[in-house]
C-alpha cells in the first residue's frame, strides 16, 4: 500500500508520526473518506466542501487548495492498484508541546491520506437484510464536524458487535432519531421515504445526498424532517445508507423485525436505482 504523508508518497510501513501530534495527544484533527470508481473520486468537489466545513469548524487552515487537493488525490489513486477505492484523508493540527491551547504561533498541520480496495455489500446481506440495534445518541453537540475523535461512535458501534448486529441507530434525548454510529438511516413509510435533517446532530453524508437525489429524479416521495422514535418502531422499511455500505435493508431492530421482516420494496427499487446510478454516474458510463 502507497500512502501520503506530509508530502511524501512512501509505502504504509514507511511512515511515522510523531507522538507529540495533536491528533495522537487531544484528537485534535478531521478526517474525510472518499470513494473511487473505476479509479475516479467520487464527488470530490463535495467531498472537499465537506472537509472544509469540518477545518473551519475546528479552526484550522487548509493545508491545500482544491486543485493541490485533487492532484494529490489523483496520484494517491494511481499509485494503488484497485480499480474501486476508499480513500481516507487525515489532518491534525500537528505536532507541538501538550497544551490544550492551539499552538501559538501555528505548526505545520499533520497530512496523510491512503487508499483501501473498495468493499461492496454481499449478496447474502442484500437479500437478508441486517439487524441494529438502538441506543441513546450521547456524542457532543459538533457531529457536523468530521472529527477523528471518535470514540462515542467506536462504542456504539461495538454495543451493535456485542449484539451480533450490523449497526447501532442513536437516538437523541429519547425523542428523535439522528444517524447511525457509522451510518445514514432513512425511514419509509406508507411509500414515503423519510430522511432526518443534516444540522450539528448529524454528519452530511454524501451518499445520504444520492439517496435524495435519486429518489426525486425517479418520482420517489420523500420528505426531510425530524424522525420520532415512535415512528422508528412502526416503519415499513428502514434503510442504511454510507459510502462503503452503499444501501442496506434493516430487517430487525433490537430483536423485533421491521415490517415483514424481510428487505422490502422500497429498498429494491432504491438498491437497483443505486446500482444503475453508480454504473452511469458514478462510473461515467451514461
Amino acid at each position: 500500500m502507497t500512502i501520503y504523508l506530509n508530502g511524501e508518497f512512501m509505502p504504509i510501513a514507511d511512515a511515522k508520526i510523531s507522538v507529540l501530534d495533536r491528533g495522537f495527544i487531544f484528537g485534535d484533527g478531521v478526517y474525510e473518506v472518499i470513494p473511487v470508481y473505476s479509479r475516479r473520486a467520487f464527488r470530490l468537489a463535495e467531498h472537499l466542501k465537506r472537509l472544509q466545513h469540518s477545518l473551519d469548524g475546528i479552526k484550522l487552515a487548509n493545508p491545500h487548495s482544491d486543485d493541490e487537493w485533487t492532484r494529490l488525490i489523483d496520484e494517491l489513486i494511481a499509485r494503488n492498484e484497485a480499480q474501486d477505492q476508499y480513500l481516507y484523508l487525515h489532518i491534525t493540527r500537528g505536532v507541538a508541546k501538550r497544551d490544550h491551547a492551539f499552538p501559538n504561533p501555528p505548526v505545520a498541520p499533520t497530512v496523510f491520506m491512503m487508499s483501501n480496495p473498495l468493499p461492496i455489500p454481499p449478496a447474502d446481506l442484500l437479500s437478508s437484510g441486517v439487524a441494529c440495534i438502538t441506543a441513546p445518541d450521547n456524542r457532543w453537540l459538533r457531529c457536523d464536524i468530521k472529527a477523528i475523535a471518535l470514540l462515542p461512535n467506536v462504542l456504539l458501534r461495538q454495543m451493535a458487535v456485542d449484539a451480533g448486529c450490523a449497526e447501532t441507530i442513536l437516538i437523541r434525548d429519547n425523542a428523535f432519531m439522528t444517524e447511525g454510529a457509522a451510518s445514514n438511516i432513512f425511514l419509509v413509510k406508507d411509500g414515503k421515504l423519510l430522511a432526518p435533517p443534516k444540522d450539528n446532530l448529524m454528519l452530511p453524508g454524501i451518499t445520504y445526498d444520492v439517496i435524495l437525489e435519486i429518489a426525486a429524479l425517479n418520482g420517489i416521495p420523500h420528505e426531510v424532517r425530524k424522525i420520532s422514535v415512535t415512528e422508528i418502531f412502526a416503519a415499513d422499511e428502514l434503510l442504511l445508507t454510507s459510502s462503503t455500505k452503499e444501501v442496506l435493508a434493516i430487517t430487525q431492530l433490537d430483536g423485533k423485525p421491521v415490517g415483514t421482516g424481510k428487505p422490502g420494496a422500497m429498498f429494491a427499487r432504491l438498491h437497483k436505482l443505486y446500482q444503475n446510478f453508480k454504473h452511469d454516474v458514478m462510473r461515467g458510463n451514461a
